[in-house]
């Protein structure tokens, strides 16, 4: 990781067990390895849906955003979904039956899934060894190809296909709940 992709002083570039979270270049290895085919550009960095849509909206395929979410109990997910889908947080805790979910922390976002806030993607679930965290795809995803997704960084994006991003989820151990947002 090079000094722009490390959070803040304030939160150590660890996992929460103390390793250090894999980046951009340990992704591009696991998705050759897995003989996944991607395409991957960089750009300045973005950290709202607007400074994406302004910096990479030419690019094409579905452009997601990304919640990282917890509960009361702890329990976590992230969420993935369209970029222009909206979220109401209240049918989203019924459908998965969560109970009252709010956003997790910049630290237990870094703790968890080895990334900092701007940098969210369904990537981060290959700092999650141990499954601490729930990956949920909102189905509009998977009908986008390609899918473009963080790799780890807010300065670059990612694009593969969709069946390409549902491998690469369980071959890290997190096979996706897909929901419909607007079911």
């Amino acid at each position: 990781m090079t000094e722009t992709d490390a959070p803040s002083p304030e939160i150590p570039f660890r996992l929460l067990d103390g390793a250090t979270p894999a980046g951009p270049q340990e992704l591009l290895a696991r998705l050759e390895a897995l003989g996944l085919e991607s395409t991957t550009v960089e750009h300045a960095p973005v950290f709202t849906v607007e400074e994406s849509q302004a910096l990479c909206g030419d690019l094409p395929g579905g452009h997601i955003k990304n919640l990282f979410l917890r509960n009361k109990k702890g329990r976590m997910w992230l969420v993935t979904c369209l970029e222009d889908q909206p979220v109401d947080l209240k049918a989203l805790t019924a459908k998965l039956e969560a109970g009252r979910l709010s956003f997790g922390s910049a630290q237990r976002l870094m703790d968890h899934l080895g990334i900092r806030p701007g940098s969210v993607t369904p990537f981060a679930v290959m700092n999650d060894p141990g499954g601490q965290v729930q990956m949920v795809l909102e189905k509009k995803v998977l009908e986008e190809n390609p899918v473009n997704c963080h790799p780890l960084v807010n300065h670059m994006t990612t694009a593969l296909s969709p069946t390409a991003l549902l491998q690469f989820l369980e071959a890290e151990g997190h096979p996706p709940l897909v929901i419909d947002l607007e079911a």
